[in-house]
C-alpha cells in the first residue's frame, strides 16, 4: 500500500458502525431522563455531523470537506459517547461489551487514522 492510498477498512467499518449504532441508542437513552431536547440533540449531532463533515477520499460523497484529524475526532466522539452512555444508562453486563467493542474499534481504526492524519 502506498502512503497515499486509503487502507482497506472493511472490518474496521463494521466495528465502527456497530459502535456508532450503540452511541445513537445509548446516548439519548442516558440523557432522556435529564432532558428530552438534549437527548434529541445528541442524536442529531451524532448522526448529523459525520454525515455532513467528511474527509475527501474517505467517503464517496463529501458534503463539507474537512481535514482528516476532524474525521478522527468525530469517530472518537462516537466511541466516547457509546462507552460513557452505556455505563450511565445500562447495567455493567451491557456496558462491558460496549467498552470492549469500542476498544476493538480503536485498534482496527488505527491504519485508517494514520492515513486520515496525513490528509
Amino acid at each position: 500500500m502506498s502512503p497515499s492510498s486509503r487502507p482497506d477498512d472493511r472490518l474496521a467499518s463494521v466495528f465502527r458502525f456497530a459502535t456508532e449504532l450503540v452511541a445513537w441508542i445509548a446516548t439519548p437513552w442516558a440523557l432522556a431522563s435529564r432532558s428530552v431536547p438534549l437527548a434529541v440533540l445528541s442524536v442529531v449531532v451524532l448522526i448529523g455531523l459525520p454525515t455532513l463533515l467528511s474527509t475527501p477520499g474517505d467517503k464517496r460523497n463529501v458534503i463539507v470537506a474537512v481535514p482528516g484529524p476532524v474525521t478522527i475526532a468525530l469517530v472518537l466522539v462516537q466511541l466516547a459517547a457509546a462507552v460513557v452512555a452505556a455505563w450511565v444508562a445500562w447495567p455493567a453486563f451491557a456496558a462491558v461489551p460496549v467498552t470492549v467493542l469500542a476498544a476493538i474499534t480503536v485498534v482496527l481504526e488505527l491504519p485508517r487514522w494514520r492515513w486520515l492524519a496525513s490528509r
